[in-house]
């Protein structure tokens, strides 16, 4: 690292305590935030003692993991957390490749890391805002960002990176990630559906590239319903006893069957997602801790918008909405893409931790 960077990482801290300047394998910084290992207890989800998933990779524990400040943009196919610019569009694939190809450690934003946020901010009472209505945040017409990308010279859609107000960081404070509230919802590594069937990466395992997350890699799991315990898929979405995506009186409903009619896409609130009687408290416990699910009666993220599909087809997820709809927020989670998909609200942020 050279002098100059050392002093603009003092410089950074200065003004942003746990913030810090982080360099990829080419010398090059993004800014980044640092969120030091937490228990479940710390994060409010009971009294134990054990390390909230997040902060284990490869079946080792990680002191922290750092998250990009702002979203992402790619400059010679790698991916950068800068403040004030335009984030970029991108599918799945160009997504973890860019934060892949920066070097060991360097990975696509997973769920899992997504869900720790979730968890955090709820127990802290905060309530991250951000631009999901054009440009503002819905419902408050005070709040509103730069403006980056437009459309007939109208309407605001996405809006530079870190130019909201305080109410746009994560902990309402400059040392907060900004906009994981709409603007571009981010593509999220470590999960997907098959079939309906939801899947993932063990523990965080997602923040290590070198576990495959191609559509026939073979590290994907499915959820058994009962314990909790990670299975092996069968591949079409209809493994024995794993948790799967029903809709049932307008809910979400985990469940180990799907009884819906009308298989495809459907929407509901974050309070609206429920277990069936076939889940078990373990596995009720990981969905929570993805941030799939409330924790309890009182969340705070309880009205934002959730949109899954649970037909035949695989699906990539996103979190955090766009700016296109007003009640999208933190607990919004997007999981109906193919990873192909890209279009102008589609973006993603980097993440790091130690391998």
């Amino acid at each position: 690292m050279s002098a100059n960077f050392d002093l603009a990482n003092l410089a950074l801290q200065a003004v942003c305590p746990g913030n810090e300047l982080l360099y990829d394998d080419k010398g090059m910084p993004s800014v980044m935030v640092k969120i030091p290992k937490m228990t479940y207890a710390e994060l409010g989800m009971g009294t134990s003692r054990d390390v909230h998933p997040a902060f284990i990779v490869n079946d080792t524990e990680v002191s922290a993991i750092y998250i990009s400040k702002y979203q992402n943009v790619i400059y010679d196919d790698r991916a950068y957390s800068m403040p004030g610019v335009d984030p970029c569009s991108a599918n799945f694939d160009t997504a973890f490749n860019a934060c892949a190809t920066k070097g060991s450690g360097w990975h696509l934003m997973t769920r899992m890391e997504w869900g720790l946020l979730v968890r955090w901010c709820q127990n802290n009472g905060v309530m991250p805002r951000g631009n999901n209505s054009y440009g503002r945040c819905g419902g408050d017409v005070g709040y509103k960002a730069i403006p980056s990308f437009t459309r007939n010279n109208r309407y605001a859609y996405r809006t530079a990176t870190g130019t909201g107000p305080l109410t746009w960081y994560h902990d309402q404070s400059p040392s907060g990630i900004a906009d994981l509230c709409g603007n571009v919802s981010e593509w999220m590594g470590g999960i997907r559906t098959v079939g309906g069937e939801l899947q993932v990466l063990a523990d965080n395992n997602g923040a290590d590239s070198a576990h495959s997350q191609a559509s026939a890699g073979a590290e994907w799991r499915a959820i058994n319903a009962f314990n909790g315990s990670l299975i092996v898929p069968d591949g079409s979405g209809t493994t024995p006893d794993s948790i799967k995506l029903d809709f049932i009186n307008g809910k979400l409903t985990y469940a180990t069957t799907i009884t819906d009619p009308n298989r495809g896409k459907h929407t509901i609130s974050f309070a609206d997602i429920v277990c069936g009687t076939s889940i078990g408290d373990d596995a009720k416990q990981l969905l929570q801790t993805l941030g799939l699910m409330m924790f309890d009666s009182n969340e705070l993220f309880a009205s934002h918008t959730c949109i899954f599909y649970n037909d035949s087809d695989e699906k990539y997820w996103q979190s955090g909405g766009d700016y296109t709809y007003s009640s999208y927020g933190l607990a919004t989670f997007l999981g109906f893409s193919a990873r192909g998909h890209s279009e102008p609200q589609l973006g993603f942020r980097a993440a790091f931790a130690e391998i």
